[in-house]
């Protein structure tokens, strides 16, 4: 019997370094009663290497090994937890879906303005792409994270794949930036910085878990920012598109503040940029100028005859709605085909004029209902990466609502 307790005692000697070393990591990240989601994974990560057949539950106790219940219970578990996330994707799928129904709706308004010839070409495009979303939606659903975290380098790769494209099929498709791919023999463009957003996101939510105990060090802070300089500098270099390149820092800033990295970090920013802005400045074209004194400088082309004279025009379409609109196929400007973009970067305008105050809100809504949503997935998922991809989601969505509508409104 003394022999079997000396045994006993030298495996709980040799598990001690372990379970020190994860009682202080869980008390670095103290997390609120019933919503331990990062406790949790650690516990299940520790039991499986245990040998320990852990699953995830949405009842009292939220995570359980293994231990000889009967694989009825056990599946009834998993078939519990996997009917959640369910509701979850077809609630953010909806969502989704209501979304894109009604831009097809005001983008077949806006393109059926002479000037467009037929507005069958962009409803076809657009349906399919709504096709290709839900697609994407049910492939990147499935795909675990782990897996993503495995293929880092590769998902990389595809990055560097895909903007190095834009040096033989580059054009910029009367947008002024060479940032589309125009393939022979296929009728549309491709924005590769579109797909690199996505793919952005996992490999920042992967290299982030990798140093998730120790974030706000200076190997893993480089670590997040080498990533994000290869994306930005290549798009920028390649392109020249630097509201893409923003989105992609919005993006990283996003994922970087949710995942706890140190404001210490954000202030060395700050003051970096800050540094850097007087050489920035003289390093810009005159058009990239132009587009930052409109926002600064109030006195700048005040006539609105020169940097300013498209948001002028959009502006007067926006306001020019009233709260109920023009109705559909009925707006002055937009019919007229005297917008700017109109059915790109300012549809908002297009939206404003037709539909007025009220179909200007439905989409402010319905776009801020679907980031909500990202966020709060992100903050019930149980593991870091997972909940990182969310919010990752949800600051590239915010930050191009807030680009496409802040140029309508003149911000």
């Amino acid at each position: 019997m003394r022999t079997g307790f000396t045994e006993v005692r030298k495996e709980i000697d040799a598990m001690q370094p372990e379970l020190v070393r994860i009682r202080r990591d869980l008390h670095r990240f103290p997390e609120t009663g019933w919503l331990e989601m990062r406790t949790t994974a650690i516990l299940a990560k520790a039991l499986r290497a245990m040998g320990y057949e852990t699953y995830t539950g949405r009842a009292v106790c939220k995570e359980g090994a293994r231990l000889g219940l009967p694989d009825e219970a056990i599946l009834a578990a998993h078939a519990a937890d996997r009917r959640n996330w369910g509701v979850r994707a077809e609630v953010l799928l909806t969502l989704c879906l209501v979304t894109s129904g009604f831009g097809l709706i005001v983008m077949a308004s806006a393109t059926s303005a002479e000037k467009f010839g037929s507005n069958t070409k962009y409803i076809i495009i657009q349906l399919l792409a709504i096709a290709l979303g839900v697609l994407m939606f049910a492939i990147v659903s499935s795909i675990d994270a782990d897996t993503i975290s495995e293929n880092r380098m590769l998902l990389t790769a595809f990055n560097i794949f895909i903007l190095l494209l834009l040096i033989p099929f580059g054009t910029d498709n009367h947008t002024g930036n060479k940032s589309w791919l125009k393939f022979p023999g296929i009728p549309i463009a491709i924005q590769p910085a579109e797909i690199c957003k996505i793919t952005y996101i996992l490999i920042m939510a992967s290299v982030m878990s990798s140093h998730q105990n120790d974030i706000s060090k200076i190997p893993s802070v480089m670590h997040m920012v080498v990533h994000l300089g290869i994306l930005v500098g290549l798009n920028m270099v390649l392109s020249g598109d630097a509201g893409v390149s923003l989105i992609f820092v919005f993006i990283f800033i996003g994922m970087a503040f949710a995942g706890g990295v140190s404001l210490v970090w954000f202030a060395i920013a700050i003051a970096g940029i800050a540094a850097i802005s007087p050489l920035a400045w003289k390093l810009m074209g005159t058009y990239q100028q132009e587009r930052i004194r409109v926002l600064i400088d109030p006195k700048f082309d005040k006539q609105g005859l020169g940097a300013r004279y498209h948001s002028k025009i959009n502006m007067m379409s926006l306001t020019g709605g009233g709260l109920t609109g023009q109705g559909l196929f009925n707006g002055n400007r937009t019919q007229g085909g005297m917008l700017f973009a109109q059915h790109t970067d300012y549809i908002f305008s297009s939206v404003g004029e037709e539909l007025g105050f009220f179909g200007c809100c439905a989409i402010m809504i319905l776009e801020l209902l679907i980031i909500a949503r990202c966020i709060q997935v992100g903050m019930r998922s149980p593991e870091y990466m997972r909940r990182l991809i969310c919010f990752g989601a949800a600051s590239a969505l915010m930050f191009q609502l807030m680009i496409n509508v802040g140029m309508c409104i003149g911000v």
